[in-house]
């Protein structure tokens, strides 16, 4: 009898990786591109950031070999807004616990509020987790309290996702188990 093998997790942040923000003026002087298409502008006219997510982050996600996540504050809405406009289905969400003290005691150390929930979702599964908030204590917290490969992977949000981003995502999940247990990637904030 052989068991299946379970794709690695990939949890994805909305704002920053795929809603580009922060930039100097400089950078984009006419201001971030956007991306009208379809009825979906419609969203975008009551929030204007949607009309920076280039739709062709749909495709470029669902080509990698893996399970993707929300793992974002938008919760079930990244299914009703993000996924439609992008071309992608609906996605697993990771639902955020209630802020607790020992959450709290974490901030203060500096973890990440997500850390832990995205740590319980995995349950030991190999993940990689894209945000632009990701610093070296949740890494090292990962590294102390998953017992799978995970991949940190830090986004600048003045760019969000880039071809760079995808090259290694896709190198890490196609060689996860062949991988240190966790791995720093991605600019520091």
């Amino acid at each position: 009898m052989t068991g299946s093998v379970q794709r690695p997790l990939l949890f994805l942040d909305v704002d920053g990786p795929l809603i580009p923000f922060g930039a100097a003026p400089q950078r984009y002087p006419h201001g971030y591109p956007t991306y009208h298409s379809g009825p979906e502008s419609r969203e975008a006219d009551s929030n204007p950031l949607l009309a920076r997510i280039s739709p062709e982050h749909g495709p470029r996600l669902a080509a990698l070999p893996c399970e993707l996540i929300w793992a974002t504050t938008w919760m079930a809405d990244a299914n009703e807004c993000i996924a439609p406009r992008i071309g992608l289905p609906q996605l697993a969400v990771v639902i955020w616990p209630e802020p607790s003290d020992a959450d709290e005691q974490d901030e203060r150390h500096g973890l990440h509020w997500k850390t832990r929930a995205i740590v319980n979702w995995a349950a030991g599964r190999p993940f990689a987790w894209v945000d632009d908030e990701i610093t070296d204590v949740d890494r090292a917290w990962v590294s102390a309290h998953h017992r799978g490969h995970a991949l940190l992977h830090h986004v600048d949000p003045r760019q969000g996702l880039t071809d760079a981003d995808y090259v290694v995502l896709h190198e890490w999940l196609h060689r996860a188990p062949e991988l240190p247990l966790v791995r720093t990637t991605g600019s520091q904030a």
